[in-house]
């Protein structure tokens, strides 16, 4: 599935922390990340889009450049998202085999940048009448590769687009950016052994953690708790496929979302420092359900319960950062034992945004919800999110990309209902907003079928008996023209 506004954000944000002076120098990345109903990874977004390229080094410290056909400049290899990318550094990776021939297995990620770009690049591209494409950016994220010392694949270069293949000494790259930090790099014959987990957590803001085995001197951290995942192998074309291949082999968990973190680095039992590409994903299902083959058990924690675990100080503070950067990740309903601090006070409430689409022939989308969802599992619903750190309307926009693939324009949509509702009396108040699309683009396609197991619009005349009670009430009162209405609330 095409490349997540969210990754990219979260790429961006992950190299800022690294080199917080560039802020303002990327600043029109930044503009083009917060303007909401852009697919910036599109290549027809000519407002500017990301590019990725890869940065490959060789064993004398020198980097692959390729000259291109068109425009006769000589550049790293690297060039467009394409729909069936899962990364960005998969992109660079792709566009390395397609122009050079050389396949993921003949390089490997730098430690410590194998979620993060080495360099983000922002230069403007002429435009292309015969195309049909004006002048634009590109936003070009840059990520270092090692070549294999042992590698002896063939080069074979995309004839059509580039004329050969260059090998330049770093302290002869043009741009003086990357040349500074592609030096600053420790030059090394063999890559480290490149490792990835998984940081699991679920609507209720828990984190799920993998006891190990206690095999002291077999295995790593025996008998601690820790994050599920592994070392790369040789069939596994970025870490992003090897923590998904661990999670399949380990507990039999396909998670449909995963977005790089960071990079952590733990101490071996050598005293070695041994890094660790850490990817974010949200799953709540229940883990006694899975079947583990590896270690003893996985189980839910909070944040405020990793102090009494048998676990790393890095693990834990990886859980705290996390949590920290998302205080809004609660989405499902709260315990009915957790009850609000006062019931006569201030009190907030969960603002829930909701998609009211309704095509020309009348119908309106619903989807099914997952049986594993904290809210309402196996029922019906409108496609619906909770606001994070973002306006209502750019919370629907997201959501419908994200959620069903549907693009949807600001000036396209409209505030038709509001329902302020409550389900058990301690549960928290919500605020749901429904919107209508007056049009938009693309057919709605299941984006994370860990939440949604079907799309299908309905009659309204005749929507189904499992459907989300406030729902039916909220298209009662749409079709009648009401703007406001209450449910769950005291008479």
């Amino acid at each position: 599935m095409p490349l997540s506004h969210h990754h990219i954000r979260t790429t961006v944000d992950a190299y800022l922390a690294r080199h917080p002076h560039e802020r303002e120098q990327l600043g029109v990345l930044l503009d083009a990340l917060d303007r909401t109903g852009e697919d910036i990874a599109s290549r027809s977004t000519f407002t500017g889009h990301v590019t990725c390229s890869a940065i490959v080094v060789d064993q004398l410290g020198r980097v692959l450049h390729v000259p291109h056909l068109a425009g006769g400049k000589v550049l790293a290899p690297g060039g467009h998202t394409e729909p069936t990318d899962d990364s960005l550094a998969a992109v660079a990776l792709r566009e390395l085999h397609e122009e050079t021939g050389l396949p993921p297995r003949a390089v490997t990620a730098w430690s410590g940048y194998e979620t993060v770009p080495l360099d983000i690049d922002i230069h403007g591209i002429d435009a292309h009448p015969g195309k049909g494409e004006p002048g634009h950016q590109h936003f070009d994220l840059r990520f270092p590769f090692r070549l294999h010392t042992s590698t002896g694949v063939p080069v074979v270069l995309q004839e059509d687009e580039v004329g050969g293949i260059e090998w330049r000494p770093a302290d002869r790259l043009s741009s003086p950016a990357l040349r500074e930090k592609l030096l600053k790099l420790p030059l090394q014959v063999e890559p480290e052994t490149a490792n990835a987990s998984a940081l699991i957590h679920n609507d209720r803001g828990e984190y799920l953690l993998h006891l190990r085995d206690y095999f002291p001197g077999q295995i790593w951290e025996p008998g601690m708790w820790s994050l599920p995942g592994g070392g790369r192998e040789p069939q596994d074309a970025t870490l992003e496929h090897t923590v998904r291949r661990e999670l399949v082999e380990e507990a039999g968990l396909d998670l449909t979302d995963l977005t790089p973190f960071g990079t952590e680095y733990a101490a071996a039992d050598d005293g070695a420092t041994v890094p660790i590409a850490i990817f974010a994903g949200r799953w709540n299902g229940d883990p006694r359900e899975l079947h583990l083959t590896e270690g003893v058990m996985l189980a839910w924690f909070a944040p405020s319960d990793l102090h009494r675990l048998r676990i790393a100080d890095t693990t834990s503070d990886l859980g705290r950062r996390h949590a920290a950067r998302n205080p809004a990740m609660q989405s499902g309903p709260e315990p009915e034992e957790e009850r609000l601090a006062s019931p006569h006070g201030t009190v907030p409430n969960i603002i829930g945004v909701h998609l009211y689409l309704e095509r020309a022939d009348g119908t309106v989308l619903l989807g099914l919800r997952h049986p594993n969802s904290a809210f309402a599992p196996s029922t019906w619903h409108v496609l619906a999110g909770h606001c994070e750190q973002e306006s209502a309307i750019a919370c629907l926009i997201r959501e419908a990309q994200e959620e069903a693939g549907l693009h949807i324009e600001r000036q396209d949509v409209e505030l038709v209902h509001v329902v302020h509702h409550i389900g058990k009396p301690r549960n928290p108040p919500r605020m749901g907003l429904f919107f209508r699309a007056r049009t938009w683009r693309g057919e709605p396609k299941l984006r994370e079928p860990d939440k949604c197991l079907r799309w299908r619009f309905w009659d309204p005349a005749a929507l189904p008996d499992d459907l989300v009670p406030y729902t039916r009430l909220a298209i009662a009162k749409i079709r009648s023209g009401e703007l406001y209405s209450e449910t769950g609330w005291p008479a």
